[in-house]
């Protein structure tokens, strides 16, 4: 049973990949472009349409990307949940330190080059995502099956 992280910095993040905000002031930028783009692949953009989640929720699968890191913007989202997972020594995600985090609909994700994660999981309504990823490796969608994991929230609101 994984809890839902709902009070976090963007630093908590950091070792999966990369939080998408505005910046702070009119008239900034802020550039995620270090994150993005692999060797001898190309950029593939698409939206995905994501059908509601609720609470509990059961994890049976997590994903990774070994060739490149993998953006989601929301632009239809009103909140949705995080999980990664590191990786254990062989490669295998390690489910025992994996986190879920409940997101906001206005701030994105970038999970990094190789790191575990779980698809995307809207809460309250059907949402939507811009996907930007770099493709081109035969074996860059990697996919396993992991024991039903339920998340949870012990807040009073999700």
């Amino acid at each position: 049973m994984i809890e839902i992280i709902e009070t976090f910095a963007p630093s908590d993040f950091d070792a999966f990949g990369s939080m998408i905000d505005r910046p702070a002031e009119a008239g900034q930028r802020q550039f995620y472009s270090d994150w993005l783009g692999g060797q001898g692949l190309a950029p593939v953009f698409h939206v995905n349409n994501v059908p509601q989640a609720s609470l509990p929720f059961t994890l049976t699968k997590l994903e990774r990307h070994p060739h490149a890191a993998q953006c989601f913007v929301p632009l239809d989202v009103s909140r949705y949940l995080v999980s990664v997972a590191p990786s254990l020594p062989d490669g295998a995600p390690d489910v025992a330190g994996m986190k879920t985090f409940l997101m906001p609909g206005t701030v994105g994700v970038i999970y990094a080059q190789g790191v575990w994660h779980a698809g995307a999981s809207v809460l309250d309504r059907a949402g939507a995502f811009a996907v930007l990823m770099w493709r081109g490796a035969n074996d860059d969608d990697v996919f396993v099956d992991i024991e039903p994991t339920q998340i949870i929230s012990r807040g009073p609101r999700v």
